[in-house]
């Protein structure tokens, strides 16, 4: 009993880490483009073209062509992260000037 219920803990442990690693999806509304067996290109609403790859595991309906209305729900997955932060602007060093004297009074 308590092999199954650890072979149980660990198959749901695992599924779990595998959803995890997918990522969030996120839906696409739009016309299609273009379709192809590796990518489907879709126009959003603010006339922005969206090229998604696609593989043998993706769900796509055989009746969808050019033109066709869809919601594609895709996971992102970064490829590469640049940082863009500005660099911060070298300040002149400061000086110990001192106050300027005043002339000493003639008598």
């Amino acid at each position: 009993m308590k092999k199954l219920v650890f072979a149980t803990t660990a198959l749901v442990l695992m599924s779990s880490t595998a959803a995890l690693a997918a990522g969030k999806s996120y839906p696409l509304v739009g016309q299609v483009a273009e379709i192809t067996s590796s990518k489907i290109t879709v126009i959003g609403g603010n006339k922005k073209k969206w090229e998604i790859a696609r593989d043998a595991n993706s769900k796509v309906p055989a009746d969808i062509k050019v033109g066709s209305i869809v919601v594609v729900n895709a996971n992102l997955t970064a490829e590469e992260v640049v940082d863009k932060t500005p660099k911060a602007v070298a300040t002149p060093a400061k000086t110990d000037a001192k106050a300027p004297t005043e002339p000493k009074a003639k008598p």
